[in-house]
């Protein structure tokens, strides 16, 4: 075999490889089940969602899970290539770009069954008390509302710590979105717990969060367009709604599957 031969081998068997490696995203992400959690299946059906869609793009995901400041911060110092999910506010836009709405959210008012509770505008709120998250907004008019002083707000750090509250009626309310409420009552708390609290129908809020890529990286327009591209395909494809189907049939739990939410909750 003569040596341009072999050189010429040697060149086709690098590029394979080379072509076979997929070049490897790191994305800060915090907990926030069902959507995003070291302890479902795929991380949760907002992080398979992301996989699977920038591996049709070419590359490989690793999500790293930290406190949500602390992912919100090392992302912006482009420590990390992406950051998800987060709700858009306009003092964001100076550290990142967001991408087309990946999660269409419905924010609720979770509430005791044996308390009769019914509102229209957020004045028929004042004088309770509700429990909520640490630094957690729920949009510019609730969170102008909450800051007017006509409710107390409590806030702890995890949807157990306000479910408890809530059942121990030290709350009267607790505003959550939908599937990570029926979530949390579904991960903490026994079936007999769970029977007693229910939700207002009407939305506090509906609400889209963003994959956000840092403008302190070079390549976060180039790959923002192509996740873009790509979200869009599987929404029009019918592939998105697939992950959510499966999230109702408890396909993301690493236990026995079980509904997130009730029928009447969907």
């Amino acid at each position: 075999m003569s040596k341009r031969l072999i050189a010429s081998l040697c060149l086709l068997l690098c590029l394979g490889a080379q072509a076979s490696e997929k070049q490897t995203l790191t994305i800060s992400v915090g907990d926030w089940p069902p959507y995003l959690s070291s302890a479902l299946k795929h991380n949760g059906v907002v992080a398979h969602l992301i996989s699977d869609l920038l591996a049709d793009e070419g590359y490989q995901v690793s999500f790293q899970f930290l406190p949500w400041p602390r992912a919100y911060a090392a992302a912006a110092a482009g420590k990390f290539d992406a950051s998800a999910i987060w709700m858009h506010k306009a003092d964001r836009e100076a550290e990142f770009l967001f991408s087309a709405p990946l999660l269409d959210e419905q924010f609720v008012f979770f509430h005791l069954k044996s308390l009769p509770f019914d509102w229209r505008r957020f004045d028929d709120l004042t004088g309770m008390t509700l429990g909520g998250g640490l630094e957690y907004s729920y949009g510019p008019a609730f969170d102008a509302f909450l800051a007017s002083g006509k409710v107390k707000i409590e806030r702890v750090s995890s949807d157990q710590q306000n479910f408890e509250k809530l059942l121990k009626e030290r709350v009267v309310l607790y505003p959550q979105e939908l599937n990570v409420g029926y979530a949390a009552l579904l991960r903490h708390f026994n079936a007999e717990d769970r029977a007693k609290i229910t939700h207002h129908p009407k939305p506090l809020l509906v609400n889209h969060s963003y994959l956000m890529l840092p403008k302190s990286l070079a390549g976060s327009p180039a790959l923002l367009k192509r996740f873009n591209h790509r979200l869009q395909h599987y929404r029009d494809s019918g592939r998105y709604q697939r992950y959510f189907d499966d999230l109702q049939q408890g396909k993301y739990q690493l236990d026995a599957p079980a509904a997130v939410a009730p029928a009447s909750a969907l």
